[in-house]
């Protein structure tokens, strides 16, 4: 099976350089037309360059269609005219990749309130704006693929990434949420948590590690996850050519009553309320509800 994606309009953004890069140019090489979005500033947010338009020349080259937008995807009306241009270009819009991302690392005794916003903005809000302004348009047509960008510090945690973890956390609710409300229109949404040597961990990475981190070994889960028969409401881990899936569960738990219905009856019942023995993968937040409700009915 050959995953293909002609006739399809990709946004990518972020894509100026490492994962986006990537993701941009093997979505072109198979086809897609793509809006290569990247405001060109540092790791941390800071400046501006001419980064996407460079990708877009690497895909123009190679014979591919693209276009470069250099716009933050924290600016609301300036993701909604990018897609409006994806639109007029060529008619629809079919695939986004939310990839753009910063950061501003300490540990949260040394952080900034400012700092903390800014890479919650970026991140999740930033996502979140990109979305909102394809989701009528996938609407519309019945077909729309989104990915998310979220990451181990915000499933897992990280010394130091406070405002990453929270951000990255903060997209997977989202995608999960957005993979319920737009099943019926045909969109599936799923969410990436890459590991990869890029300008963002370049300095994480002793150098012989760093090259077996290289972006196009996480890129080949970002294009199932966006191809016509991917999943949806997934968490994909990638990172040197290894993929794993993360989920999110709930254990049965324990219905306390009585002089048990107090904090040292959550103490002494703790092991049992954390046994992980027939937990499960709940589909929707609903699930916690139903799963006390099955506990109260079984007494």
């Amino acid at each position: 099976m050959s995953i293909r994606f002609d006739d399809r309009v990709a946004i990518v953004t972020g894509a100026g350089g490492g994962l986006g890069r990537h993701y941009a140019l093997e979505l072109a090489r198979r086809g897609a037309r793509v809006v290569v979005n990247d405001l060109g500033g540092d790791r941390s947010g800071q400046g501006g360059s001419d980064a996407a338009q460079a990708v877009v020349e690497e895909i123009r080259a190679a014979g591919g269609e693209a276009i470069a937008n250099g716009a933050s995807v924290t600016d609301v009306a300036a993701m909604e005219e990018m897609v409006a241009r994806a639109r007029e270009a060529w008619g629809g819009v079919h695939i986004l990749i939310n990839n753009a991302g910063v950061l501003r690392d300490r540990t949260f005794a040394k952080m900034t309130p400012e700092d903390f916003a800014f890479v919650v903005d970026v991140h999740l809000i930033g996502s979140a704006n990109a979305t909102k302004a394809c989701w009528e348009t996938f609407r519309e047509q019945h077909y729309g693929r989104v990915l998310m960008t979220a990451s181990s510090s915000g499933l897992f945690g990280n010394f130091g990434q406070a405002n990453y973890g929270a951000a990255k956390l903060g997209v997977v609710g989202l995608a999960r949420t957005l993979h319920l409300e737009g099943a019926r229109y045909g969109i599936r949404v799923n969410t990436i948590a890459p590991v990869a040597g890029t300008r963002m961990t370049e300095e994480l990475f002793p150098a012989e590690a760093f090259a077996a981190f290289a972006p196009e070994k996480v890129a080949p889960a970002a294009l199932f996850l966006v191809s016509e028969d991917a999943p949806s409401n997934q968490i994909v881990g990638a990172g040197a050519g290894v993929f794993q899936a993360s989920q999110i569960t709930l254990t049965p738990g324990v219905l306390l009553e009585g002089e048990a219905l107090s904090p040292e009856g959550v103490a002494a019942h703790w092991s049992a309320i954390t046994d992980r023995t027939e937990e499960i993968v709940p589909e929707s937040g609903a699930a916690q509800a139903m799963l006390i409700g099955a506990r109260l009915t079984r007494g």
